[in-house]
């Protein structure tokens, strides 16, 4: 069974084309900057089989098109690798293309049998340095970069995401040492630059949880300008 938080059933912020986007509960970072609180516990969320939900992204498959699919995020999907394996199975067997959405902080053999039916990587590399990971994500980058390795090892097509903060990684030298990992895997396909936000203020607030960002700016669109022109 899959733990699932919510599902978006035509999302184009998730991968290319238009895609049937699965949230999954349960993560085990604690990302500073993280907006989707209320995924961390793996007591919340309801149970849907593999095939129940396989059935469901089965009814838009016509709207997919060459470059739609399906994207599991979270959370943590590699948290329920398993029983993922199971539906990007069967979405494989009916020609549908399958993504994930990870931080890449797990890597184990249920992982490795997932990434056999995984067509694309959208992979969130949080911060460029070891002391940011651990101080605002709680684990280490070195298992980040091993994913990645395997990415790479696998032929898997993988876009790298990062969230610019202000104050903790709004830098050209961080744009750049981003720019340095792009080159050294040929199957990065791109890097995208998200802004950080604080609309998920109220999650946080409805949890009785301090956001441990909320007295940090939004960045600016010149900075954000800014920095993807170093891309």
């Amino acid at each position: 069974m899959i733990k699932v938080h919510s599902i978006q059933s035509l999302g184009t912020l998730d991968g290319p084309g238009v895609r049937f986007v699965a949230f999954l509960q349960g993560c085990p970072l604690r990302c500073k900057c993280c907006h989707n609180p209320d995924t961390w516990a793996m007591t919340g969320g309801r149970e849907v089989s593999s095939q129940d939900l396989f059935k469901q992204v089965l009814r838009y498959k016509e709207y997919f098109g060459s470059d739609g699919g399906i994207t599991v995020s979270g959370g943590e999907p590699l948290l329920q690798a398993k029983d993922l394996r199971e539906l990007f199975l069967l979405c494989k067997e009916h020609g549908i293309n399958t993504c994930l959405d990870t931080s890449g902080c797990i890597l184990n053999d249920d992982v490795l049998s997932l990434l056999e039916v995984t067509d694309r990587v959208l992979l969130d590399i949080k911060y460029t340095n070891e002391d940011d990971y651990l101080a605002n994500v709680g684990c280490s980058m070195t298992p980040v970069i091993k994913f990645l390795e395997k990415l790479q090892e696998r032929g898997i097509t993988t876009t790298l995401r990062q969230v610019i903060i202000p104050t903790l990684n709004d830098t050209e030298d961080n744009v750049l040492k981003l720019n340095t990992i792009r080159d050294s895997y040929s199957v990065v396909d791109k890097v995208e630059l998200l802004a950080f936000h604080k609309m998920c203020q109220t999650k946080y607030d409805t949890l009785g949880i301090e956001f441990p960002l909320k007295d940090v700016p939004e960045p600016t669109g010149e900075i954000m300008s800014k920095l993807k022109g170093i891309l």
